[in-house]
């Protein structure tokens, strides 16, 4: 069989595979919604309209909620992105991996069982970019002074965008084939929402110059690229990273965990 002839039933069985999961998306539309946007919702109306609202409140969203919800627009999506990425692959693999074996069925289709995974990643990449576009509106209708986007370059958001659903996608491919079903729960308690809170999400990476020591410390946390990319694409009038630091760091750990992923995704369908 000649290569273009394998490369092309590789690419019709990924994209079989592909189309087979955004089936199965649509008809849980409503549920999909609802998970990604329940939470920026929330903190856009706490902290930009209820907030502002309340004599005595927050002295930074009572102060401006415009102001305060330009530094929070890149965080949520942020957030957005990091929580539907590694729902949409550690969750689903929770239970392919559990008692049942689900996952043999899927590895039976004609590709690579490294394929199966990326499949996972690429797809939950979808979700991810989804979920993050989903905020836009949100910061525009919810808080009290609406809050727009300042895209200026669209290629550096694209570009950005992709590698940070790609690397939420990763990490959960990481967690997923790592991590006991039993202990997935316990991993979102000890480990997301840790990273999440010291991932510059409600604040800014240069506004930790106060705190030097967790100015760096942060530095080994993923979701920073992710929070400071979107805030260097979306409110370019934040302080942020210098772009090229970003972009390195996005495809340093894309590349990391994703073959850290890959290699325990390996293993454990193999066992």
């Amino acid at each position: 069989m000649s290569s273009q002839t394998s490369g092309a039933m590789f690419l019709k069985a990924f994209a079989g595979l592909y189309l087979r999961d955004l089936r199965v998306l649509s008809r849980e539309l409503g549920p999909f919604v609802l998970r990604v946007g329940m939470q920026p919702l929330l903190f856009l109306f706490v902290f930009t309209s209820v907030m502002p609202h309340i004599s005595g409140g927050n002295p930074m969203a009572a102060g401006g909620g415009a102001a305060f919800g330009t530094i929070l627009l890149p965080g949520l999506m942020a957030v957005a992105i990091m929580f539907s990425g590694i729902a949409a692959v550690a969750l689903p693999l929770s239970s392919e991996f559990g008692i049942t074996r689900e996952i043999d069925d899927r590895v039976m289709c004609p590709l690579p069982v490294w394929a199966v995974a990326v499949e996972k990643v690429c797809f939950s990449a979808l979700q991810s970019i989804v979920a993050a576009l989903l905020v836009i509106p949100m910061a525009i209708l919810i808080p009290a002074k609406s809050v727009y986007p300042e895209i200026h370059n669209w290629l550096l958001f694209a570009v950005v965008l992709v590698m940070s659903s790609l690397l939420a996608g990763a990490l959960g491919l990481a967690i997923g084939s790592s991590v006991p079903p039993k202990n997935i729960g316990l991993i979102f308690s000890i480990i997301v929402v840790p990273i999440t809170f010291l991932g510059c999400v409600y604040y800014p990476w240069a506004g930790l110059k106060q705190i030097p020591w967790l100015k760096v410390a942060v530095l080994f946390n993923p979701i920073v690229y992710i929070s400071e990319g979107l805030r260097a694409s979306v409110t370019p009038s934040v302080g942020h990273m210098p772009i090229w630091a970003i972009l390195l760091a996005l495809v340093f750990f894309l590349v990391v965990l994703g073959r850290f992923g890959i290699r325990n995704f390996l293993r454990r369908v193999i066992s």
